[in-house]
């Protein structure tokens, strides 16, 4: 079966932008600090139930893969983009990093303490949402999290630039009800929502919803 067009664009996209991306996106020290505190939080939740690793979905070059693991958490990361990848290992080499898609992820059913898709679905076509929300089920263990991050609106973008370079993703806003809708549909049930508006850095509204795949009868 061929490659979704969309997840093309996003790997050749992000292994241009891969160097520009590390110098220009601030490292997880220098995030809001509500955003700060949505992943200490989901970082002790996880430890707490002790239900299996986390995996950094959309890793890029793992920088908070890195965090979490310094939160305590065991932590991987996956990301499209070969080069991310490569910067990763070679930052962090101690952590592990893959190359693989959050539509058909290479792990078990059952097998993930926690999930983080932190600024990385909004580039997957809303058509495409189903299948990736069901695949954070399918892998999450009952009594799992999912710390999902992102932009939010009502807005489909089609950049020709990033971070500097020639770029071919679409980026996909939805409105935060929605996305709390799909989570829904998939099985996912959201305990705990942040909604910030545009500020600092940030210059779209921005959201955390904090979900749990629901434990067995």
């Amino acid at each position: 079966m061929a490659e979704p067009s969309f997840l093309t664009a996003v790997r050749e996209s992000y292994d241009t932008v891969a160097a520009d991306y590390v110098e220009r996106v601030p490292p997880p020290a220098e995030m809001d600090p509500m955003s700060r505190a949505m992943l200490a939080g989901f970082a002790e939740l996880v430890r707490m139930a002790g239900l299996g690793p986390v995996a950094d979905l959309g890793c890029g070059p793992g920088r908070i893969t890195a965090h979490l693991a310094g939160l305590g958490v065991s932590a991987f990361g996956v990301d499209l983009s070969p080069k991310m990848i490569e910067l990763a290992r070679n930052a962090y080499p101690d952590l592990r990093f893959t190359e693989g898609s959050m539509t058909a992820l290479e792990t078990g059913d059952d097998e993930l303490g926690g999930i983080l898709a932190w600024y990385s679905t909004h580039h997957t076509p809303p058509q495409w949402l189903p299948a990736v929300f069901a695949e954070f089920h399918r892998t999450l263990a009952p009594g799992g999290f999912l710390l999902w991050g992102d932009y939010v609106g009502d807005e489909r973008l089609q950049p020709t630039r990033g971070y500097g370079r020639v770029v071919s993703y679409e980026s996909h806003l939805l409105p935060l009800d929605r996305m709390v809708g799909l989570l829904g549909q998939a099985g996912l049930v959201v305990t705990a929502r942040l909604e910030q508006e545009p500020g600092g850095r940030v210059n779209r509204p921005h959201a955390c919803l904090l979900a749990r795949k629901p434990e067995r009868p």
